[in-house]
């Protein structure tokens, strides 16, 4: 069954208002559209290293979050990443 999906700037907004909720910073590095963009989420690890998450689906439509990288890596890399990405089209969905 596929879940009913919620426009990206609602989800966003929710995880924001959870992350700073929990003490943690958060805020919006870009933006696409505000409907059906895609939802990176970048963990800043320290020592200019961190990990990547981004929203997609799974084969039964359920929201999911996977990882591109299997390890931790240079925020210079996922920006790169990103950069790519954003050139291409749409992330995840």
């Amino acid at each position: 069954m596929i879940e009913p999906r919620l426009k990206s700037e609602i989800r966003v907004s929710a995880h924001i208002r959870r992350a700073q909720g929990e003490g943690a910073f958060a805020t919006v590095a870009r933006r696409g559209d505000p409907d059906a963009g895609a939802v990176a989420v970048k963990i800043y690890l320290g020592s200019r290293t961190a990990r990547l998450f981004i929203q997609s689906r799974d084969l039964d439509g359920r929201a999911i979050w996977r990882e591109p990288f299997e390890e931790i890596v240079s925020e210079e890399q996922i920006d790169r990443w990103l950069e790519k990405e954003a050139e291409i089209g749409p992330l995840g969905d």
